[in-house]
């Protein structure tokens, strides 16, 4: 019997207009560093080495539309942000480059536009380190 390959998800990659620009709106939200530069390319990731972030310049990127609408780009996926204040956690995603949207589908999350255009939510968790 064959052996089953190994899987491991190494990071998410979000296409943008402007790979640099993007990245650095996330390292300056999640206070993550730079794993990797290339011109078209940025990857950046957590001091524990787990998952990141990947992104890409696409130059045909189109935003996503959230809500969606039939007849535009609709959100592919989000990311959801574990935050301990909700408050100063948008705060500070607008002082970076974020907006938040106009439809807020719960009151214990904050849904925003990164400067790309694609939806993120920032929550607080529940958990021991909330």
């Amino acid at each position: 019997m064959k052996p089953q390959p190994r899987f491991t998800l190494a990071a998410t990659t979000l296409d943008a207009p402007d790979a640099h620009e993007l990245a650095q709106f996330y390292q300056g939200l999640l206070g993550w560093s730079v794993r990797k530069l290339e011109p078209a390319w940025v990857e950046i990731g957590p001091p524990d080495g787990g998952p990141g972030l990947s992104f890409q310049t696409e130059p045909l990127f189109t935003r996503p539309r959230w809500p969606s609408v039939r007849s535009e780009q609709r959100m592919m996926m989000h990311l959801d942000i574990e935050v301990n204040d909700l408050s100063a956690a948008v705060e500070q995603a607008l002082a970076l480059g974020a907006t938040v949207t106009d439809f807020q589908p719960q009151d214990d999350v904050r849904v925003l536009f990164d400067p790309a255009g694609h939806p993120f939510c920032l929550f607080v968790g529940a958990g021991p380190n909330a």
